[in-house]
């Protein structure tokens, strides 16, 4: 199975992972799947990094920061979390390429728009979609909602997450370690790496 990599444009961590992804995306290496981080989040039943408080800010210093040491070009967009929908549909009704995908990312992270069908109208001219009507098709969302729910059946807690056999590897700064296991996924079949899935829970929090 070719690997698949999780993402949405609502993530500063997804930009900046998918530079490094793209690549392997245009090689037919990786499959690239957009999915709405959102509803992982309710079916997890956990609050998403930037609605915590401390967290946020501490999400916001690290992608600057990872952006710089990595040489990518990051500006946040006017305010965020922003509604990621017009951008996710957008980027199924162009098809889900390499070429939508950086264009929807750069308009959002690079160039600072709020990610809104409005600022996004430029971007999918480019994109060859002359009405934005066609973001709102039953067919576009349904694609979308197909894909976050194949997302969720295999256990995707976050984005960017790359999936390679039956492993999950999330973050920007996982990144070594995906492409250590896209190498050599025997890894996950024996060894330390496939050993530490069967450790048990030795204590359990209340909830």
């Amino acid at each position: 199975m070719t690997p698949r990599w999780y993402f949405d444009f609502v993530s500063p961590f997804s930009y900046l992972h998918w530079q490094k992804m793209r690549p392997l995306v245009e090689a037919g290496r990786v499959e690239a799947v957009p999915i709405v981080f959102g509803a992982v989040l309710s079916a997890r039943g956990v609050l998403g990094p930037a609605e915590i408080p401390h967290k946020r800010e501490f999400i916001y210093r690290q992608a600057l920061w990872q952006a710089r040491r990595e040489g990518v070009p990051l500006l946040f967009p006017p305010g965020h979390p922003f509604n990621p929908l017009p951008a996710l549909r957008l980027c199924v009704a162009a098809g889900i390429t390499p070429g939508s995908i950086d264009a929807i990312f750069n308009s959002i992270w690079r160039d600072g728009l709020d990610g809104s069908a409005a600022s996004l109208t430029a971007t999918a001219h480019g994109l060859g979609i002359r009405d934005m009507a066609a973001i709102e098709s039953p067919q576009v969302k349904q694609r979308l909602r197909e894909l976050t729910d194949s997302a969720l059946e295999t256990g995707v807690f976050g984005v960017p997450t790359l999936q390679v056999e039956g492993g999950l590897f999330w973050g920007n700064d996982s990144h070594d370690l995906m492409m250590a296991v896209m190498e050599e996924p025997g890894m996950l079949r024996s060894g330390p790496l496939a050993d530490i899935g069967m450790l048990p829970l030795a204590l359990e929090r209340r909830r």
